[in-house]
């Protein structure tokens, strides 16, 4: 990959990392299309594709932080966790890109992301009881938050990629080698 290439999509992934500081509705986010889009286009340095969205992450939630007050919690862990499960998922799609695989893969990483991080909250925070019935709670519970989720990695999934793809098309210097 070269430096032009690396750099331009490291800058992109910081960029949509950063948009989290900005008003947004609750859970329209884009840390699942930055994740599946660090897989995709770092994927010949699979280290810096994990490491790049984490660490943007980190960066955003220390702003975050600062300004609100509610950039760290105790279940962050689950949320980065799924971050990386999301970027090996984007891996796949490295090779073959195509506008039906990239929404695919979206709405994978938007489940995935769903099961995992609610099954972390039944199991971990007290809110429901651990029954079926509390686990059933937990997930109605989120299901607004899932619509938002979708969404927003959806809007993502499709500037990032689409970008990418722009980039790719107008500048010789982006594509792949």
């Amino acid at each position: 990959m070269t430096n032009t290439r690396l750099t331009v999509f490291i800058g992109m992934i910081v960029a949509a990392a950063l948009s989290r500081i900005l008003p947004h509705p609750p859970n329209f986010a884009p840390i699942s299309a930055i994740a599946l889009f660090a897989g995709a286009y770092i994927a010949d340095k699979k280290y810096l594709a994990l490491a790049v969205p984490l660490l943007a992450m980190l960066l955003s939630d220390a702003v975050l932080e600062m300004m609100t007050g509610w950039g760290f919690y105790s279940g962050m862990w689950v949320i980065y966790l799924c971050m990386a499960l999301v970027t090996i998922l984007g891996f796949r799609l490295a090779e073959h890109r195509s506008s039906v695989r990239i929404a695919s893969f979206s709405l994978l990483a938007s489940v995935m992301f769903f099961i995992i991080t609610n099954l972390a909250v039944w199991a971990s925070s007290g809110m429901y009881p651990h029954t079926t019935l509390g686990l059933q709670a937990c997930f109605v519970a989120a299901i607004p938050f899932f619509q938002n989720s979708l969404a927003g990695d959806a809007f993502y999934a499709v500037v990032l990629f689409g970008t990418a793809a722009l980039a790719e098309r107008f500048a010789p210097a982006l594509r792949r080698a």
